[in-house]
């Protein structure tokens, strides 16, 4: 008995592949095995980066922070020490928010552990 192939299923998956590699670059966009082997790629790199993410944005929320901080006389790990001395609880994403927007509060804040 002749083996029986399933090809519209075969042909839907490598068709949904490709379209997911439409705008690569050269052989990336139409030939199966290079298309798939960039997505599945491209899949690792999103997994990874999403956990980059946090670490990149964490890292500017930093350098704002200390930015700011020192216009007021003190350094970055001076006034995280001394916020969590008073027992101020607020998160880097929210002070490095002040410290670009609302320079005001932000002073208020430091003038407040000083």
């Amino acid at each position: 008995m002749p083996r029986s192939v399933n090809h519209v299923a075969s042909r839907a998956k490598r068709k949904r592949i490709l379209k997911l590699t439409r705008g690569y670059y050269g052989a990336r966009k139409n030939v199966w095995t290079v298309a798939k082997n960039t997505w599945e790629k491209g899949l690792t790199y999103a997994y990874r980066d999403r956990k980059n993410k946090k670490r990149t944005f964490r890292a500017l929320w930093i350098q704002r922070i200390n930015a700011a901080a020192r216009l007021e006389g003190m350094s970055y790990s001076r006034l995280m020490g001394a916020l969590h001395k008073n027992g101020i609880e607020i998160n880097r994403k929210v002070l490095a928010d002040l410290a670009m927007n609302n320079p005001e509060a932000f002073k208020a804040i430091v003038e407040k552990v000083k």
